[in-house]
């Protein structure tokens, strides 16, 4: 097992206190009209300005580490790299921070999913923080985030109601593809490899619990996202219009 050459929790409170600076540093960028208008939907954008800056440089990362020690396509408990790990403690440090800005901002209620989706990640995600175990498998996770960044557009510019634009139209098709290539795909690899832990009473077990809530939470999404961008005429107007999570 390799050696923690810097100690977990100040790395986690590094991470957290960078998002939290991050989203105060956003917060000064202009808003537009239609969204400043309205205050939920200012705390929404610059809750995805945060989300957008984390997806962008954890989703690159996780290719680099990826192409860097390549054996955590395989071997998903024992392979590690600084690298990882530090992109596991960033990811992690991101999810306690939209967590307590979730609840600080009183959107519990309309972000409960969000809030089930960051404790399982964290749950995950402390296994390689804290037991330097399974953090390829983290870092595979990651390539979610490389689908993150045209989902987060294609939310900004639904809050912005921009979706008459050209630019929606063209996101929506790449953000198909992505779904596919960086969260469907993925996913079910990771579940094929996880599924080898099941029967026996070790973490993986209880990761592989984790990975198979968050396989029906992502084909939840996915139906939703299907729902709305190309069938939204089954879609009510009223349908979740004060969930955080956009259709």
């Amino acid at each position: 097992m390799p050696p923690m050459l810097v100690p977990a929790l100040p790395l986690l409170l590094g991470a957290t206190l960078t998002f939290r600076a991050v989203r105060h540093a956003l917060c000064r960028l202009p808003l537009p009209a239609h969204v400043r208008a309205d205050p939920l939907r200012t705390w929404r954008w610059h809750n995805l300005l945060v989300s957008f800056a984390h997806s962008i440089v954890s989703g690159i990362w996780a290719l680099l580490c990826i192409w860097q020690t390549p054996e955590m396509l395989v071997e998903i408990e024992k392979a590690w790299s600084l690298s990882g790990y530090l992109l596991v403690c960033f990811s992690a440090g991101y999810f306690i921070h939209d967590t307590v800005d979730i609840v600080i901002s009183h959107q519990s209620r309309a972000s409960w999913e969000y809030l089930v989706h960051h404790v399982m990640a964290m749950g995950a995600f402390f296994s390689g923080i804290f037991w330097s175990r399974f953090v390829g498998g983290g870092v595979l996770t990651l390539l979610v985030e490389v689908s993150n960044i045209f989902l987060t557009i294609r939310m900004m510019m639904k809050i912005n109601n921009a979706q008459h634009l050209l630019l929606y139209q063209v996101n929506k098709y790449i953000n198909l593809v992505m779904y596919f290539l960086f969260r469907l795909a993925p996913q079910a690899y990771l579940t094929h490899l996880f599924l080898g832990y099941a029967g026996q009473r070790t973490l993986g077990t209880f990761l592989l619990a984790i990975l198979l809530m968050l396989d029906v939470m992502i084909l939840v999404y996915f139906s939703r996202l299907l729902r709305s961008d190309f069938c939204p005429q089954r879609v009510p107007s009223h349908q979740h219009k004060d969930k955080f999570l956009t259709e």
